[in-house]
């Protein structure tokens, strides 16, 4: 007698298995009120005869092993660029399903098939019990699949909210940064109004700042790189500008600059100013208040232009160093500088790292109890004819 393959009864019960999840599905809130009943059945029913063909497939044990960590071969059916499952996962993520959801209707097709397949095995029928395995693994792939392209679907559109609302902030700001400037310049206005107009410059330049790193952030996890025009400059002056802005928006720390006369190379002036102004802030927001931040800008003898910033203050726990230049990471300093008032979004190191990339270099930090936090910048000395004194 011929085994019964959980293939063929998958396929001649479709129905009856569809039923029993879809029962499930309507029960889950908030309800797929976005699809009809055709809809609701057409992703599980192309779902469960994708299984049922892989069934039928002869598997290695690499195979095995690999679908049933969900890091089996993506199956693409009929020749679509996508498969069942995350056409699937797309269609729950506009009915508002959670991924909690997501999984929850996995395990109830799950569950319908096996709870049918129990019931005619219990009849006597020679079946091959191979396959309850096989089934139970190509699950495990169809799910892993659903998943991962329901949380690219979910990172997509934060990035593409945040890139929005980046842009969208840019007209209001520059409004506020030239009118409070207006005003800072005015000789007919009492001294309080110009002392407003001046804190509320600093503010808006500082939001204009967090926007210019929030566009960058989502530029780069888009797939771009960080755009740079490089060109000549003198990268003693934009350490000289990016400090005295800082020494004004924070008068309160002492920022020590100790740079060369002139240090001339092939950079992004205003990239590079970006990256100094992430670093020296962050350098402010996590030192002490009442040790300075010392920077520091040398051209070696070599190729290369090292700056360096350092902060004393506590350490930064070694299991946190490798990814202190993740996005979205802001590491905790207990007696850091205001550290309750300072607000961050936890992108200026990382930033700060696509910047010294693009121009071909590196960032590195060491951090410890006696030395503080120094962060490492090395850049190329593209010297092109120009002298680096």
């Amino acid at each position: 007698m011929a085994h019964l393959r959980l293939a063929d009864f998958i396929r001649s019960n479709i129905e009856a298995i569809l039923q029993a999840w879809e029962d499930f599905a309507r029960t889950v809130e908030p309800p797929a009120l976005t699809m009809d009943d055709v809809e609701l059945r057409d992703h599980a029913r192309q779902m469960l005869l994708a299984v049922a063909d892989d069934l039928d497939q002869p598997q290695s044990e690499q195979e095995r092993v690999a679908k049933s960590q969900g890091l089996g071969e993506r199956e693409r059916e009929n020749g679509h660029r996508d498969t069942a499952s995350e056409t699937h996962a797309e269609a729950r993520l506009l009915s508002g399903y959670t991924v909690v959801q997501l999984v929850s209707e996995y395990r109830a097709l799950r569950s319908s098939v096996l709870a049918l397949w129990d019931a005619f095995t219990r009849e006597d029928r020679d079946t091959d019990s191979a396959d309850m395995t096989r089934f139970n693994e190509a699950i495990d792939q169809a799910l892993a699949e659903s998943v991962a392209r329901y949380e690219y679907l979910v990172k997509k559109s934060q990035n593409m909210f945040l890139a929005i609302l980046g842009h969208d902030l840019r007209n209001p700001l520059g409004a506020v940064v030239m009118g409070s400037s207006f005003l800072m310049q005015a000789n007919d206005i009492p001294h309080k109004y110009a002392l407003a107009a001046t804190r509320m410059n600093s503010s808006a330049r500082r939001m204009s700042s967090l926007v210019n790193d929030l566009i960058d952030y989502t530029r780069t996890h888009f797939g771009a790189n960080m755009p740079i025009d490089t060109r000549h400059g003198d990268l003693a002056i934009i350490s000289r500008q990016v400090v005295e802005e800082l020494r004004t928006f924070h008068p309160e720390r002492q920022i020590a600059l100790q740079v060369p006369g002139s240090v001339m190379t092939m950079i992004d002036n205003g990239r590079i100013a970006q990256m100094l102004s992430n670093l020296i802030g962050n350098a402010i927001q996590y030192g002490l208040v009442d040790t300075p931040v010392a920077v520091t800008v040398l051209a070696d003898a070599g190729n290369d232009i090292v700056i360096s910033i350092n902060n004393a203050g506590p350490a930064i726990p070694a299991d946190k160093i490798a990814g202190i230049f993740d996005p979205l990471v802001r590491i905790t300093q207990q007696g850091g500088a205001d550290a309750g008032e300072h607000t961050s979004l936890g992108i200026g190191l990382y930033i700060a790292r696509q910047i010294a990339q693009a121009h071909g270099g590196r960032i590195e930090v060491a951090s410890g109890e006696q030395d503080g936090t120094t962060f490492s910048v090395t850049l190329p000395l593209h010297r092109s004819g120009l002298h680096a004194a």
